[in-house]
């Protein structure tokens, strides 16, 4: 079992070496663009279920 798991951290280790990683630029640019993402989603789902709120409520006071 030891053996195992050694060769298992062996082989995470080579392939790790072997990843492209971005550089900081790539990956503070790919953050910004998630959290944009994110945030215009959010404001988008609130402004739905502000506007289904509202039309809901004007149908059950009728």
């Amino acid at each position: 079992m030891p053996n195992k798991i050694t060769a298992y951290i062996r082989e995470s280790r080579d392939e790790l070496k072997k990843v492209i990683w971005p550089s900081r630029k790539e990956a503070t640019k790919y953050t910004m663009l998630v959290i944009g993402i994110s945030v215009g989603t959010a404001v988008f789902l609130g402004a739905l279920d502000y506007g289904l709120n509202i039309v809901l409520e004007k149908v059950i006071n009728r």
